[in-house]
């Protein structure tokens, strides 16, 4: 990996998903949305999962929400964080370098980590060698739309207070980009959504509290490196509330929520057509009622 390809500070990442277990686990409730969410998928595959690799587990509560679902797969749980791994019996894992032998999982759920990845092609490629053939990967991740109003709110505080501004929030993996990731490392019969969670919040420190539980605070390695000033957060919160809350004061954080499905390959999946072996001339199709 070249330094241009270096976006987020790895070590940075480590320590804000320690520091996240010693927050109420109530404000890793969007986690644990994306998951069940992530579980929801799995109602139309009728097939059986023996062994899952919960990639990102956090407070290791998939296998109770894939056992709501039907689902009950033996589970390796992987974190990079030291504490969330070692309380849910698993090992530390960094997503860059995934530690497992080649076709070890039936099925990847990765849930919330993989926008802190630098090489996220990488990443996948590696996810599509650790699944068995015809495999499946569920991952849920930030979107581009995630905080903008947070985003616009820190930049023009800093603008107004310093006059200047650093990357205060990742930069995410845009919706149109997704599909392509998952074809190029490989994983057949893509599948991307997005949904856009609205939380509110009494004001803008009470979703930083939430967003440093779910360990998701700033890890830009281009970031400012000192402590933010507190003029600088006070003017945020004022710009925030002033173009973005309502009548009674709450405010919205936009989180994009994007869904990625994608297969290992395998003989028995659909494949595409052979070019110009269609049977039905396009014109004469459109022509038809």
């Amino acid at each position: 990996m070249t330094t241009d390809m270096i976006i987020f500070d790895r070590a940075v990442v480590r320590r804000h998903r320690a520091r996240a277990v010693g927050y109420d686990a109530e404000g890793r409730f969007l986690i644990r949305e994306a998951r069940a969410r992530l579980a929801e998928r799995l109602d139309d595959i009728k097939r059986r999962f023996e062994i899952a690799l919960d990639l990102g587990c956090g407070d290791g509560d998939l296998a109770t929400i894939l056992g709501e679902a039907g689902y009950h797969p033996k589970i390796v749980s992987a974190d990079l964080g030291e504490a969330f791994a070692r309380g849910a019996n698993g090992v530390v894992c960094d997503e860059e370098m995934l530690p497992f032998a080649p076709a070890s999982f039936d099925l990847v759920v990765a849930t919330l980590t993989l926008h802190w990845v630098n090489d996220l092609p990488g990443c996948l490629w590696q996810i599509r060698h650790i699944l068995k053939p015809d495999g499946l990967l569920l991952a849920a991740m930030w979107g581009g739309e995630t905080l903008r109003e947070l985003r616009e709110s820190l930049l023009q505080a800093e603008i107004d207070t310093v006059s200047g501004a650093s990357p205060r929030v990742s930069p995410f993996t845009d919706l149109r980009d997704a599909g392509g990731l998952l074809q190029r490392a490989g994983l057949g019969l893509p599948v991307v959504d997005s949904d856009i969670l609205t939380v509110t919040y009494p004001d803008m420190f009470a979703l930083i509290r939430d967003l440093r539980a779910m360990g998701e605070t700033n890890a830009v390695k281009d970031r400012r490196q000192n402590f933010t000033a507190r003029a600088t957060l006070l003017r945020a919160a004022a710009i925030y509330r002033e173009r973005f809350g309502d009548a009674e004061g709450r405010i919205p954080a936009s989180f994009q929520l994007l869904t990625l499905t994608g297969w290992a390959p395998h003989e028995s999946q659909q494949k595409p057509l052979r070019p110009g072996s269609g049977k039905v001339s396009l014109i004469d199709a459109l022509k038809s009622p």
